[in-house]
Formats: C-alpha cells, sequence, structure tokens
C-alpha cells in the first residue's frame, strides 16, 4: 500500500498475534492470529469503515491502532508520528491525537464519577489548559453533543443509555483529537436512538473536521456513515473499497452474504427466502488453512481456492479484493456470486 500525502492514518502489514498458554510442558504455544497482515489509510476528514462478524479481528485492529492491544508487527502512523515506536511519557501524550469511544455506554463510565467529571478528565490528565478554561470547555461540549450544562452535576445511572454515549462522546473530543475511533458505537442502543447517535457523530465530524475509524457489524449502519469500507474475514481485508461502490456491486463472496444479510422493512419474507445462508464456522485462527480462509464457507470455491492465499488485489480504482473467482470483463470486476435482488441495498 502506498502512502497517500493527504491520509492521516497509515497502517501497514499490522499483525496482532496473541501466544496462548501451554498445553503441556513439552508442548508448542498456541498463536491466535488475531489480525494477520492489515493494510489501510484513512484520508483526513474521512471514515473508513471496518466490518465483519464477531472474531473477524475489527475491534482487535482498532485496539492496536489506539495502542490498547500489543503490536507483534507492522507500522501504524497517525501523520508522520509513528505510534508502534511510542512508550512512556510519549505515547501517553501522543494520545491528544486519537481517541475512542467504547461498545458499551454503561460500562464505559465510572458509576461514581459524575458526568461533568468524567469528560473534564481527559483534560486535567493531559493538563490542557486553566482550571477555569477547562470548565468552560466542559460546558462547551456539553452543548455540542446536546447535553443541558445542569446534566454535569449527574452521575451515570441518571442517563438513559443513548445519553451516556453522548457522555462518552463528549469525552473522547476533549482533547481535540484528530482521529477518533468508534468501537460499534451504537450496537448497544435501541434502535430508535441510534439514528440520533449517528446523525451526531456525522455533524460533529463535519464541525470539527474529525476523522473516524468506525468498527461495526452492522452494514446499514455503516452505509449511512463511511466513506469507505472494508471488510475482515479472519484476521484479513477480504474487500475493500469506496462506500458507493461497494453498497452498488460488493466483489467478495463473503461480502456478499453479509449484505444478503441487511435487514429491511419492505418485502421482509421474500428477502429472508432469499438470503445466502454460510454453513460451517469460520476456521480457527491458531492454524488457519493454506488458502483462501473463506473456501470452506464460500458457495463458489474451487480447489484452486483452497491452494494458496490470494492477495489483495486493485480490480477497479479504489476498490480492492482477495478472491480468484472476480474476474475483470471490459473493465469491470465480475462477481462470482450475484447478490439476490431482493437483498440489494439502495
Amino acid at each position: 500500500m502506498s502512502g497517500s500525502v493527504s491520509a492521516l492514518l497509515q497502517v501497514s502489514d499490522l499483525k496482532v498475534h496473541f501466544a496462548r498458554p501451554k498445553a503441556g510442558w513439552f508442548q508448542p504455544h498456541e498463536v491466535v492470529r488475531a489480525v494477520d497482515g492489515v493494510s489501510f489509510e484513512i484520508g483526513r476528514g474521512k471514515t473508513l469503515a471496518i466490518v465483519g462478524e464477531s472474531g473477524s479481528g475489527k475491534t482487535t485492529t482498532a485496539l492496536a491502532v489506539m495502542r490498547l492491544a500489543p503490536i507483534t508487527s507492522g507500522s501504524v502512523r497517525l501523520g508522520t508520528t509513528d505510534l508502534g515506536t511510542l512508550e512512556g511519557e510519549a505515547l501517553r501524550l501522543a494520545r491528544k491525537r486519537l481517541q475512542i469511544i467504547f461498545q458499551d455506554p454503561f460500562s464505559s463510565l465510572n458509576p461514581r464519577q459524575r458526568a461533568g467529571d468524567a469528560v473534564r478528565a481527559p483534560l486535567d490528565l493531559m493538563n490542557s489548559g486553566q482550571p477555569a478554561e477547562r470548565a468552560a470547555r466542559v460546558d462547551e461540549l456539553f452543548a455540542a453533543v446536546g447535553l443541558r450544562p445542569e446534566q454535569q452535576r449527574l452521575f451515570p445511572h441518571q442517563f438513559s443509555g443513548g445519553q451516556r454515549q453522548r457522555i462518552n462522546i463528549a469525552r473522547a473530543l476533549a482533547t481535540n483529537p484528530e482521529l477518533v475511533v468508534c468501537d460499534e458505537p451504537v450496537s448497544a442502543l435501541d434502535v430508535a436512538i441510534r439514528a440520533q447517535i449517528l446523525n451526531l457523530l456525522v455533524r460533529l465530524q463535519r464541525e470539527f473536521g474529525l476523522t473516524y475509524l468506525f468498527i461495526s457489524h452492522d452494514m446499514a449502519v455503516v452505509e449511512h456513515i463511511c466513506d469507505e469500507i472494508a471488510v475482515m474475514y479472519l484476521g484479513q481485508i477480504v474487500e475493500r473499497a469506496p462506500r458507493r461502490a461497494f453498497f452498488a456491486h460488493p466483489l467478495h463472496p463473503y461480502s456478499v452474504s453479509l449484505m444478503s444479510a441487511v435487514p429491511t422493512v419492505a418485502g421482509g419474507r421474500a428477502r429472508a427466502a432469499r438470503r445466502i445462508r454460510l454453513v460451517g464456522d469460520p476456521p480457527s485462527p491458531i492454524s488457519p488453512p493454506p488458502g483462501c480462509r473463506f473456501a470452506g464457507r464460500c458457495p463458489v470455491a474451487i480447489a484452486q481456492c483452497s491452494e494458496a492465499l490470494p492477495p489483495l488485489v486493485e480490480v477497479a480504482p479504489g476498490h480492492a479484493v482477495r478472491c480468484i473467482r472476480v474476474e475483470v470483463k471490459g473493465g469491470v470486476p465480475q462477481a462470482p456470486l450475484a447478490l439476490p435482488e431482493a437483498a440489494a441495498v439502495v
């Protein structure tokens, strides 16, 4: 992957492997390949969504970018700063530039800490500005996320789930970060509240020039917030494309199966009948197969798919896919597995 001058975050061949305890004295360590060679970049002010089912490695990728998970190899660069080489005080100071919004708005807040103090905590830890300036900053953040000033004195249990997530968003923005990692920020919320939080994130991105790395398993959610999408399967990116190109014409069979599962209100029963249903479970991340890691569940796999791991190949401008079954005819890439008509997302 060639680095772009306008890219804020550049991740190159990132690997995160975890060694499991030995099963016996003379047994070798088993290694879980949670993230196994992931590369991507995000332009300033843009949103990249990483999607995939549970266990695909998307959250581990986000935690590695935040330096909250150990990096086995590869590089993570924020602008001109190599985050993977920072330690101690240098890493602590660099955290001003990147923050994270966690999935659970309940457990990510200290139940004994008032909301205003939670939002102010990053300012105190980073020693940003004078005390009066910090108080004014907290007021500004509460207003920005749609909370009233008097709510600063309330405790987390006095807020709804959506309001707690607004507090988490305000806390993440306290240090004026350039990059915000959103780790499934709406998956724990009611459906009626999700749209409000997504619209808030879009508005804040526009107002503050934020860059988002958005982690989700919900294709319908990322369609409304991302500029580019990357699909992960068993620790690797299997497809990466601009939003419009991906949702109009997904190429990898795994991407197509994910798209077929997106719920809709219209034609629910007809759509469910045409849904692509995958058989079996993903392979073990301890000993992944030598070929395509999706081959064992792929409806259109052939013998060659299990022989060697296919590379991530750009088949159209900005659109890359890891599948030997994808062919380019007349300059147009052809998906080996068709998306059911009733499952198409408009």
